[in-house]
């Protein structure tokens, strides 16, 4: 069971654009149960952002920055999320270039460089996968299998989504499992079947308990896994966000929280 899980923002964007919005947002999921949120990307200077958060009983756990500032600018990195009050400095993914095994192992040199100097602020580089990370080269080696060999395992860590494993046709228990001490934040979004105008049977994200992820089995694993944050993410919502991740927010406290 949780104690307290988390909203990642980039489920409620449209809804922040300012700092009255911002703080309006963030007293909204407060009052909805969420304790902690994942941004994605900061509207408003981070010292501002961080600050409000914490007004309103939020913590910051997590970002989705951009990877070409934090490269350009660690140190500036740094002071933001130190600003937020995060050490899990991130990206909600990366395409790479014509995605050949060189672009990928660019990638991965780039992000260790990072790793490298932002841990000695006591913080890591964390990598949000889709499911195009899963697509394997000729020799049968996948994208997210170099990234797990190549990012440094003390230094990075993954932020895995139950959605993007499901939709790339992994098993989410055996993933968690497979990223044992590697995942501080696992992200709860659901997948549901719907046709498309041709009666064809296709995927699409919906609310916690709406879909056909079994939660329970994969709450249980992140727990025995030693992830630290649970945090919902719904990108695309059929009407208001606001209703969206309150719906999920319910589901999630009526069956998985303490």
């Amino acid at each position: 069971m949780l104690n307290k899980f988390g909203l990642q923002l980039y489920s409620i964007r449209e809804h922040m654009t300012d700092e009255q919005t911002v703080r309006e947002s963030f007293r909204r999921i407060k009052a909805m149960g969420y304790d902690e949120a994942q941004t994605a990307g900061c509207q408003i200077p981070y010292a501002d952002f961080g600050r409000i958060a914490r007004e309103e009983g939020i913590t910051i756990v997590g970002t989705h920055d951009n990877f070409d500032n934090m490269m350009a600018d660690p140190k500036l990195a740094i002071e933001n999320h130190k600003l937020l009050g995060t050490t899990n400095m991130g990206i909600g993914g990366r395409f790479f270039g014509a995605f050949t095994k060189d672009d990928v192992s660019r990638f991965i040199e780039s992000a260790n460089k990072l790793a490298d100097i932002i841990y000695e602020d006591g913080m890591k580089f964390t990598y949000h996968h889709h499911s195009h990370e899963f697509i394997k080269f000729d020799d049968g080696v996948s994208i997210m299998d170099m990234l797990i060999e190549g990012l440094d395992p003390k230094k990075t860590a993954f932020v895995l989504d139950t959605y993007w494993l499901q939709h790339a046709g992994a098993d989410v228990n055996a993933w968690i499992k497979k990223l044992s001490g590697r995942v501080d934040i696992l992200h709860l979004k659901d997948m549901g079947m719907m046709w498309d105008e041709n009666r064809k049977a296709i995927p699409y994200i919906t609310e916690i308990g709406n879909g056909n992820i079994n939660f329970e089995g994969a709450i249980k694993t992140a727990l025995e896994c030693g992830v630290k944050h649970f945090c919902v993410e719904q990108d695309t919502c059929p009407g208001d966000s606001y209703d969206s991740v309150k719906a999920s927010a319910d589901y999630i406290i009526k069956n998985f929280k303490n």
